[in-house]
């Protein structure tokens, strides 16, 4: 049996979605009419990755209980830059 493709690989085709009409409005005034499919089809890969993110910590939580919230600050400061510690931060 194959094994089906990844978000963002396979080929293209077109499918029906139904979205609010100020929702099209707003998206045709950021991407125009040629950019619509790649900007949406870019943003379901992000969900699609965040919700995979999502599962993944809460697996890691099962096993090995709740983050310190401490450690991820430090973490964050660290992917931010800051090295000055938190009186630094903005």
């Amino acid at each position: 049996m194959a094994t089906p493709p990844v978000p963002g690989e396979g080929p293209t085709r077109p499918v029906s979605v139904s979205l609010h009409e100020g929702t099209i409005a707003a998206l045709k005034e950021r991407t125009g009419r040629r950019g619509m499919s790649a900007y949406v089809e870019a943003l379901i890969q992000r969900q699609l990755e965040r919700e995979r993110l999502r599962e993944l910590i809460e697996d890691a939580e099962a096993q090995h209980g709740p983050v310190d919230p401490a450690a991820v600050e430090a973490k964050r400061a660290l992917l931010r830059g800051d090295t000055g510690g938190s009186a630094n931060a903005a």
